[in-house]
């Protein structure tokens, strides 16, 4: 019975959402520093794993406080894109002229690289905050607009003339039709967008800056301390990771009947 238990407890560890990207990281990295053994791959083109983390080791309080900076345009530059991002879609869903105006031009603004711009903002605004925070907007809003207009579109039109015709006002019919349906495809632009804002306020930190995780990459490619680098990359990577999960505990807690019923889906797969 016991051993019954023990088996129960390893199988139900080992199906855990967090263990098997944990195991397949694993993996990536054995298989990493195998390659980098078996064909000598020298330390200038790839530092081996061992050394990315006596740099993340040695230096975490530097890296620590270089992440801050990032990480508070990252958030900034994310709040702004669903604060702009979510009205925005609801002009466009909800009027063809706005659509036809409006549309079009954010589409075209994506196919401006927004390293090609990020100079014009630190001409405009200084070597400060607010260029990263302009870069991380930038790049997270249009995702938002994007997965809020085709929420918003996709709302049954029964359900909204139903809810008209119980005598419910315009604001009324949004807050219980409209929004609560557009609900998890806001969410998953959120999500795209947040991992976006820590590209965007990278980018503006390569531009100009003398703090955040972008000087530091910029800072160790010059002098080619690769092991720097990988290890900058890393907080890159943890800093996008935490804030996709912070979000995913939103919805979570927001829509909890979608999330249920998406994990239901999940697992009967």
């Amino acid at each position: 019975m016991a051993e019954q238990r023990a088996r129960s407890a390893v199988s139900k560890a080992l199906n855990a959402a967090w263990v098997r990207p944990f195991l397949f990281l694993i993996l990536i990295v054995v298989a990493w520093d195998v390659a980098i053994r078996l064909f000598r791959i020298p330390a200038y083109q790839i530092p081996a794993p061992a050394d990315i983390v006596v740099v993340l080791w040695q230096d975490w309080p530097e890296l620590l406080r270089q992440a801050w900076p990032t990480t508070y345009a990252t958030i900034c530059g994310f709040v702004l894109s669903a604060l702009f991002g979510i009205p925005v879609a609801m002009l466009i869903a909800g009027s063809k002229t706005v659509e036809s105006y409006v549309y079009p031009l954010l589409v075209f603004s994506q196919s401006v690289p927004k390293i090609a711009i990020a100079p014009l903002f630190v001409v405009w605004f200084g070597f400060g905050i607010i260029p990263k925070v302009i870069s991380a907007f930038l790049l997270g809003f249009f995702p938002v607009v994007v997965s809020a207009v085709q929420g918003f579109k996709s709302v049954d039109p029964d359900m909204v003339d139903l809810a008209r015709a119980m005598q419910g006002s315009r604001f009324h019919v949004f807050c219980a039709v409209n929004l609560p349906h557009a609900m998890p495809a806001i969410f998953s632009g959120l999500k795209v967008s947040v991992t976006l804002a820590v590209v965007g306020a990278v980018v503006g930190e390569f531009v100009g800056s003398n703090s955040g995780i972008g000087y530091v990459l910029q800072r160790s490619i010059g002098t080619f301390d690769l092991p720097t680098m990988f290890a900058a990359l890393v907080i890159l990577a943890l800093i996008g990771v935490i804030l996709f999960w912070i979000v995913d505990r939103i919805e979570r807690f927001a829509i909890p009947w979608h999330v249920s019923q998406r994990e239901e889906v999940f697992f009967a797969a």
